[in-house]
């Protein structure tokens, strides 16, 4: 290799390490755009999910006032009339833990309504837990009838037929009314 090659070579290697890194500086200002808009988007989908989260909450309030509000005007289950309606109820006892959204009483039964907007397949584990824990956690009640009930705008087939083959009822809404379903056999503990 003569001189002069080597003296183009070399020159060819700077001018690259030069382009190099000019394109290395433009990466750098790339990413930093690129993680301010990432980060722009982070906020936007906080953003969404606040509101998606508050749009839920909105619907249950709506379904469990729907429901309570029916309740109070016609206090029946079936054909079981009751004197009380409670709403949201909280108890804790040792290491159980529940809340019920409605719950009815008379002097010798109580139902217990889980409500839900949109009712699914695994709420009913939810509703058996809360049904069994119901006398761990209110003694009180030891000798009362004890029903269960799910509530909800809207049920699938296979929610609804689940509730009604363990003995639950299922509460609908029909318009501005509420229509009461429920099998041959009854939970009752």
């Amino acid at each position: 290799m003569t001189d002069d090659e080597l003296k183009a070579l070399v020159a060819s290697i700077i001018v690259t390490q030069k382009e190099t890194s000019i394109q290395i500086q433009e990466l750098s200002v790339s990413q930093k755009k690129t993680d301010q808009q990432l980060k722009e988007t982070d906020r936007k989908l906080d953003k969404v999910v606040k509101m998606l989260g508050g749009i839920g909450a909105n619907q249950g309030d709506i379904t469990e006032d729907f429901f309570y509000n029916s309740l109070v005007m016609n206090n029946c289950l079936g054909e079981l009339q009751f004197d009380d309606v409670t709403k949201n109820m909280e108890k804790h006892r040792g290491k159980i833990h529940e809340e019920y959204d409605i719950f009815l009483t008379n002097g010798e039964s109580i139902a217990i309504i889980e409500v839900k907007y949109k009712a699914h397949l695994q709420d009913v584990k939810k509703l058996d837990r809360k049904f069994y824990n119901f006398k761990k956690l209110f003694p009180i009640y030891k000798d009362y009838k004890l029903y269960g009930a799910m509530a909800s705008f809207y049920f699938n087939q296979d929610t609804k037929d689940e509730l009604l083959e363990q003995g639950y009822f299922v509460l609908e809404r029909c318009g501005d009314l509420i229509h009461s379903s429920k099998q041959a056999f009854l939970k009752v503990a």
